[in-house]
């Protein structure tokens, strides 16, 4: 349960100014605030001050025996190996972030390589398509041009042929005159 700066220091009888100080110095992590925004000591934050506080006052106070010392050096202990399953764990899961990014990483590398192909593919394609649209163009022109030259070619013949109708049937209408004139002429 979180303490306060106060209570910790009322705890380990030493000043509120020396936890303040060791409460500065620690990791952002390990700082908290309550609602109302005061400072609050979390238990792993305890410790690590109680770590460094029990130094000094160990030092200080030599006489308290060979239990004090023998407790904070288990305290330590229990602090240091607090540390390190969680430096432990941090690096765990910054194994399994960085796998997971370089997975990602590799999946994007294949779908840019994959679209990259695609839009290859697509350009071939497009490029192969206007290449037929030009011969098609080219061809259409060709047969436009045969058209037009078939067709003045039978407006020639056309032309040819009523002129020699008109000739014969000029030469037709006298010899069928002629003719029907020679019938009547038998007949009368």
């Amino acid at each position: 349960m979180p303490k306060t700066i106060r209570e910790l220091a009322d705890e380990l009888n030493v000043s509120k100014q020396t936890i303040q100080y060791h409460y500065q110095r620690l990791p952002a992590n390990n700082r908290q605030k309550d609602s109302q925004g005061a400072n609050m000591i979390s238990p792993t934050a305890e410790r690590i001050i109680k770590g460094k506080v029990a130094k000094p006052l160990v030092a200080n106070n030599q006489q308290t025996g060979s239990k004090k010392a023998t407790k904070a050096s288990e305290e330590n202990n229990e602090l240091f190996s607090t540390l390190r399953r969680e430096l432990a764990d941090l690096k765990s899961q910054r194994d399994k972030q960085l796998a997971t990014k370089d997975q990602q990483i590799s999946n994007q590398d294949r779908q840019i390589d994959h679209l990259t192909k695609l839009i290859d593919q697509q350009q071939q394609l497009q490029l192969a398509t206007v290449a037929e649209n030009k011969e098609l163009k080219e061809h259409v022109q060709k047969l436009s041009g045969l058209l037009e030259t078939s067709k003045s070619f039978q407006e020639k013949q056309v032309s040819n042929k009523s002129e020699k109708n008109e000739s014969i049937g000029y030469s037709n209408n006298n010899t069928n005159k002629k003719w029907w004139h020679f019938w009547r002429s038998r007949l009368d």
